[in-house]
């Protein structure tokens, strides 16, 4: 298993904070934001992993992270130069990926949920992460049927679909490169990640599960705040 994390974009919801590094690299509490999806995918075994920066950045994050031995790991690093949706990442990352299974995480995404087993137990096909939360419309939303077994995947709905929000960690066997250089941009103009989430449910081959606990897209200045908190008394109460 292979990871990458997604980390490029303009960060313009935090200006003007994203004028002078990004937005994964501001700090949340006691570290810089990216340390916390690295260290999700690091506890899980994945000691491969890609990441991919603005070209604006790439020296920062090199001077941050650098080879990844510090960490017990091999970084490569790549160039976004344009955002164009998050399933852009596995056309990008096709050489690094190869014949591998790969797990992506957004960069501006912290969980309080042990993907370990996840991980580790995975094989073929592709899963991801769902979770109940007050404003799904934000994300990709997916409707269970009553066995829960994931029937649909939408991108941002405009009209109520279910309260399941499509978190930001998926997993996927080496098909995915092709299928993400199949995608076609959507009318916001960005290659859809859930384009490739449907291709899989279509075959059969998607896993949807539930997770509990704290997950936050710390992309706005409300929920950078409260990555801030959380992290806080997370760590103070390890402290105690």
């Amino acid at each position: 298993m292979k990871g990458i994390i997604l980390s490029g974009g303009q960060g313009s919801r935090l200006n003007p904070l994203t004028k002078v590094t990004s937005k994964q690299l501001l700090p949340v509490y006691n570290k810089p934001m990216i340390f916390y999806p690295l260290e999700t995918l690091l506890k899980a075994g994945i000691k491969d992993i890609l990441l991919i920066v603005a070209p604006e950045h790439s020296d920062d994050y090199l001077k941050l992270l650098g080879s990844g031995a510090e960490f017990g790991a091999r970084f490569a690093y790549e160039i976004q130069d344009k955002p164009e949706g998050l399933a852009q990442a596995f056309v990008i990352g096709a050489n690094f990926i190869g014949q591998d299974n790969v797990c992506m995480i957004l960069g501006d995404n912290i969980f309080d949920h042990d993907f370990t087993r996840a991980i580790q137990n995975f094989k073929k096909g592709a899963q991801i992460f769902a979770k109940q939360v007050a404003d799904p419309e934000r994300s990709g939303v997916v409707q269970f049927n009553e066995q829960m077994q994931a029937v649909k995947i939408v991108e941002k709905p405009k009209e109520f679909l279910s309260a399941y929000a499509i978190t930001g960690l998926y997993l996927y066997d080496s098909r995915v490169v092709e299928v993400a250089r199949q995608v076609k941009p959507s009318a916001r103009g960005e290659m859809e990640i859930t384009d490739l989430h449907n291709w899989y449910l279509e075959k059969g081959e998607l896993q949807v599960d539930v997770i509990e606990g704290q997950w936050l897209d710390a992309g706005t200045f409300e929920s950078l705040f409260e990555a801030g908190e959380y992290a806080r008394k997370k760590a103070n109460a390890i402290k105690n």
